[in-house]
C-alpha cells in the first residue's frame, strides 16, 4: 500500500511540486528505497483545514505511518530507514553533520543587502570545507555509496544554485571541482530528477524572502 506524504505546493501553481528542500529530502528517500507513495500538494499560503488537523504547526513534510501522521524530515527519514532497511541509506555517524551549515550560510548571503557583511565569505568557507571533505572521502559524503546525508544536502545545494544564480548572478567557484562534481552526481540521479521542483518554482519560493 502506498504511503501518503504531504509536501509543499509550488507558489502560484498549487497542483505542482513546490520548493521545500525538506519535502524533497523525504521524496528522495522514498524514491531511493523504491517505496510506493502518494503525494498531497499543500498550498502553504492557504492551508486546508484537514491538513492543519494533522499538522497543527502547518509545516511540511508530513508522512502517514500506520494511520499516524508524522512531521519533521529528520524523524521521517529515521522511521523510513528503520521500517525499510533495504537498500540502506544510513550515514556513518562521523559524516552525519558534513555540510550542515551550508543552507543557513546560503540563506543569509541570499538575503544580504550588504556586500561587506561577511556572508559571502561565510558561505565560501562552508563550501571549501565540503570540497576538502569530498577530496578525502568522495565522490559522495560517505564514500562510493549515496547515503542519507547526501539526500539532505543535495536539495539544499539545488536551492543554492538556482536562487543565487537568479538573484545574485553568483555561482559556486570553478576551483571547487569536487563540489561541482558532487552536485552533478546528485542532480543527475534519476531519483533527484523525478522529485525536484522546477527551478522557476524554487525562485518563486525565495522571491518574497529576498525582497523583504
Amino acid at each position: 500500500m502506498a504511503l501518503e506524504v504531504c509536501v509543499k505546493a509550488a507558489v502560484g501553481a498549487p497542483d505542482k511540486l513546490g520548493d521545500c528542500p525538506f519535502s524533497h529530502r523525504v521524496l528522495l528517500t522514498l524514491k531511493e528505497k523504491g517505496i510506493p507513495h502518494e503525494m498531497h500538494f499543500i498550498n502553504l499560503s492557504d492551508k486546508p483545514q484537514w491538513f492543519l488537523e494533522i499538522s497543527p504547526g502547518g509545516k511540511v513534510p508530513v508522512l502517514k505511518f500506520d494511520d499516524k501522521w508524522v512531521g519533521d524530515s529528520d524523524v521521517i527519514v529515521g522511521i523510513l530507514e528503520e521500517k525499510y532497511p533495504d537498500p540502506s541509506l544510513k550515514t556513518p555517524p562521523e559524516f552525519a553533520s558534513v555540510g550542515s551549515n551550508i543552507f543557513g550560510s546560503f540563506s543569509t548571503f541570499l538575503k544580504s543587502k550588504n556586500a561587506s557583511d561577511g556572508s559571502e565569505e561565510a558561505l565560501l568557507n562552508e563550501l571549501k570545507a565540503l570540497e576538502e571533505h569530498l577530496k578525502a572521502h568522495g565522490p559522495y559524503i560517505a564514500g562510493e555509496k549515496i547515503s542519507g546525508v547526501d539526500l539532505s544536502l543535495g536539495p539544499k545545494l539545488y536551492h543554492l544554485e538556482a536562487a543565487l544564480g537568479h538573484f545574485k548572478k553568483w555561482t559556486v567557484p570553478e576551483n571547487l571541482t569536487c563540489v561541482h562534481n558532487y552536485m552533478k552526481l546528485i542532480f543527475s540521479r534519476q531519483s533527484f530528477v523525478e522529485t525536484k521542483a522546477a527551478k522557476e518554482y524554487v525562485i518563486a519560493g525565495w522571491a518574497p524572502k529576498v525582497n523583504a
